[in-house]
């Protein structure tokens, strides 16, 4: 594919916390489309595993990066990080500026502290995109259950956000109504780029058996390991399977790190479930390849909340990069993901989970069907490659706002 190149070399900088860059898969992919069509890329994001080095120049990318913050577990230490996080990238971003300059700031969420970077650039002529990775105060309620003082200040950060973007990304249309809803975005100024995996590298390949550990099967989890993502209820599924079901012949692996990982391998041990139950910690692209293309299912067991029904799950993308069967929770968007690629248990309903697995082990002919679907769907439609002219089209259309006012609702005129 030919992709449009800049008339004038502009600057972006990247800012992300969640995960470390290039670590995280979706930012790299923009970070690396932007580079391609002639934009100067800068990142800022956290340490993290493989990514330690405070400078790197990647593939033509400056990475800036500062030491991650300790694992938080309550809402003042979720305070603590977020301003922790806010004073090491503004402080970056102003050696980035003098380094190597830029003009846009792409500021991707959680958490929305970084509007007002966005603003006080935006006094020196710079332009803020917002990319809503997630919707923060959903993913609060699912985390700890109650409204609040914390919910109301989440949501009074995303309005803040909001109004200092001149564009939103967003990875799906549930987001994107949010955008137009809460955000109060004409809808022109608002722009879905899904988190669709690169299929050329995401790829099956040939099937490791020594992954399943002299076993039968392989049931895989792969993703972020934090509280919220319902991966106790995956070590709860193995113990159903193995204990209550008799089936010594699946073994299982975790591919991921986060905060509840040191809570999971003790659930597991606690279980008597270590013989079948392997921890990667945090998986290269190789190592992901190779233990999905060796699995026969792979598993997503998020539970049903606000935040999940609205959230694109792109370990659900990679499963079907790799051709695998899937077994999910039935959630919104998980559905529209995954389409005939997945069956789909009651939400929350471990039970039932575990059925759909039984079902998928003993039907070979519906899991090669299940996978070679999951896997055309991304070609042809789910991958970056269809996703990067969305990424392209919305920083035109920043480029188009450039002197004019950044108000959500003002239109937008982009000269052919």
């Amino acid at each position: 594919m030919t992709r449009p190149q800049t008339s004038a070399r502009i600057g972006v900088l990247i800012l992300v916390e969640n995960l470390p860059v290039p670590n995280d898969r979706r930012v790299w992919l923009e970070a690396t489309t932007l580079r391609d069509a002639g934009y100067h890329v800068s990142v800022i994001s956290i340490t993290g595993a493989n990514a330690n080095e405070r400078f790197e120049r990647r593939e033509g990318i400056g990475i800036y990066r500062y030491p991650a913050p300790p694992t938080t577990s309550g809402t003042l230490s979720f305070v603590w990080e977020f301003a922790y996080c806010w004073l090491w990238t503004l402080a970056l971003s102003i050696r980035v500026l003098f380094r190597e300059g830029f003009d846009i700031i792409h500021a991707c969420n959680p958490p929305e502290t970084f509007w007002l970077i966005g603003r006080l650039y935006k006094l020196l002529g710079k332009q803020f995109i917002f990319d809503h990775h997630d919707l923060s105060p959903e993913m609060y309620l699912s985390r700890f259950g109650r409204q609040g003082a914390a919910y109301r200040l989440l949501l009074w950060l995303e309005r803040l956000t909001f109004k200092t973007a001149d564009i939103v990304i967003t990875t799906n249309e549930t987001h994107r109504r949010v955008a137009l809803a809460r955000g109060q975005f004409r809808p022109e100024r608002v722009f879905i780029v899904r988190s669709g995996p690169d299929h050329h590298k995401l790829r099956p390949d040939a099937p490791d058996p020594t992954l399943r550990n002299g076993r039968t099967y392989l049931i895989s989890y792969l993703g972020v390991l934090n509280p919220q993502d319902g991966v106790d209820t995956f070590v709860q599924l193995v113990d159903i399977l193995v204990h209550a079901r008799g089936r010594a012949d699946i073994q299982f692996a975790i591919m991921g790190s986060g905060d509840a990982e040191a809570d999971l391998r003790a659930l597991s041990t606690r279980l008597g479930l270590d013989d079948y139950l392997c921890f990667t910690g945090w998986a290269e692209l190789d190592v992901i390849r190779r233990y999905l293309s060796t699995s026969d299912v792979c598993v997503d067991t998020m539970p049903k909340t606000p935040y999940s029904d609205a959230a694109t799950m792109n370990k659900i993308l990679e499963y079907m990069s790799v051709g695998r069967p899937i077994a999910v929770f039935d959630l919104v968007e998980s559905r529209i993901s995954a389409g005939e690629a997945a069956v789909y248990a009651r939400p929350d309903d471990v039970q039932d989970l575990a059925e759909r697995v039984l079902e998928l082990l003993d039907d070979p002919a519906r899991r090669e069907e299940m996978g070679r679907y999951g896997r055309q769907r991304i070609e042809h439609e789910l991958a970056w490659e269809h996703q990067q002219d969305n990424l392209l089209a919305a920083y035109a259309a920043c480029r188009a706002l450039k002197g004019r006012s950044s108000r959500p609702d003002s239109p937008i005129e982009i000269s052919s």
